[in-house]
């Protein structure tokens, strides 16, 4: 993980510096991106990309353009007329280290790089499928993935929500980006079979969920130094969560067998896809 971690960090320093352009720009997509990340999707890029036999020279592209994408949903969400937080791995937000008209700026920029990242030459992979990498990107970052999560989120507020439409909800905006930072990593190989790949989506649709209960229960029991981010944010937005519907012990245990229905996804796959059956206890029994 450590490795993993250092590893798509540089990428993202290199992909960001530029001669060109605005240096105040450059500086604030430093700080949208820099250290204090878990990082847990590049890390899901490479373990994938290892788990259908090949390697994490082939994933960069996609670990660090995944990554670039989430750090913009981060920066977008933090403003005002969204979350309106001020802390975010721990350092102000971007809005506040800098201002919102650049924040907006930076979240562009980061998905626009996301994209340039993967359409450039030296991927590794083929050229179709390389499109199919950029449409699964393009999918999970849109309407009907990530953005399409957030304005269903919005529209949460205040409102009685179904387990069924919390699910639908944070299917699109957690687990959308999740499933394709799995995916990319094994279209970034391409022998890649479709069987695979199905596998891979099951586990990935799994584990998107798992990742949303555990950061609603750390949301409720965490402090604010631990996580890096305002601590009881959600409900104090008086957003549905999977606590105040199922209790902190149903939620618990509702992780932990989304977890156990991830790894039961991968049982075709042989010691390669440790990585990824180590990562779905990691996500439920993190601390931040």
């Amino acid at each position: 993980m450590q490795a993993s971690r250092q590893r798509v960090n540089a990428r993202l320093w290199a992909a960001i510096a530029s001669d060109e352009g605005s240096a105040k720009l450059q500086d604030a997509m430093i700080h949208a991106c820099a250290d204090g990340g878990k990082r847990i999707r590049p890390l899901l890029t490479y373990a994938s990309a290892l788990a259908v036999g090949g390697s994490v020279e082939q994933a960069d592209a996609a670990a660090t353009a995944v990554e670039l994408i989430h750090c913009y949903s981060l920066v977008h969400d933090d403003l005002p007329a969204m979350d309106d937080d001020d802390l975010r791995r721990g350092k102000p937000t971007v809005h506040k280290a800098f201002d919102e008209a650049t924040a907006i700026l930076v979240g562009d920029a980061l998905q626009a790089l996301a994209f340039e990242l993967l359409c450039a030459d030296g991927v590794g992979v083929s050229s179709e499928q390389r499109i199919d990498m950029i449409a699964c990107l393009a999918s999970a970052a849109g309407a009907r993935g990530m953005v399409g999560g957030q304005a269903l989120d919005f529209e949460a507020v205040g409102e009685a929500q179904t387990l069924e439409q919390l699910e639908k909800m944070h299917s699109l905006k957690t687990g959308a980006l999740i499933r394709a930072a799995i995916r990319l990593g094994a279209l970034s190989h391409d022998l890649c079979s479709a069987e695979a790949l199905a596998s891979l989506d099951v586990y990935a649709a799994k584990l998107g969920l798992a990742f949303q209960v555990r950061d609603d229960i750390l949301d409720e029991i965490s402090d604010t130094a631990t996580l890096g981010k305002p601590q009881g944010s959600d409900s104090g937005a008086n957003k549905p969560t999977y606590l105040s519907l199922l209790g902190l012990e149903v939620a618990r245990t509702k992780a932990e067998e989304l977890a156990g229905e991830a790894i039961k996804a991968l049982e075709h796959f042989d010691e390669k896809a440790e990585p990824l059956r180590r990562l779905a206890d990691y996500i439920v029994e993190r601390l931040n």
